[in-house]
């Protein structure tokens, strides 16, 4: 059986989308269903997430949940991406790269 520090130890993939409506920026794992927070900024919304991540994982271990491991863990580099929108321009954030593209396009 896997231990808290095991799976804290897997590069889960963490998603980053940016809340025009209330502000701020919206966390959440994609393999750890319900896994969700949030923060003013990139920066505090990325170390609520990390502090979710252990919270959701201790619970889950406590609770006899299945907890699911990484999708493609040697394909996945462990970095993010971080998604806004802003007047019909889509702004990706991938790997030290940014892309614009108009939000008729289809990726």
């Amino acid at each position: 059986m896997k231990t808290l520090n095991d799976y804290l130890a897997m590069s889960y993939r963490m998603e980053i989308v940016e809340d025009e409506d209330e502000g701020g920026f919206v966390v959440s794992y994609p393999d750890l269903p319900g896994c969700i927070t949030c923060g003013e900024t990139v920066e505090k919304a990325a170390a609520n997430a990390l502090d979710a991540k252990r919270e959701w994982i201790e619970a889950a271990l406590e609770e006899g949940i299945k907890i699911n491991e990484p999708d493609n863990l040697e394909d996945y580099s462990g970095q993010f991406k971080l998604s806004r929108v802003t007047k019909g321009t889509r702004t990706i954030h991938a790997f030290g790269e940014k892309i614009k593209r108009n939000d008729k396009e289809r990726s």
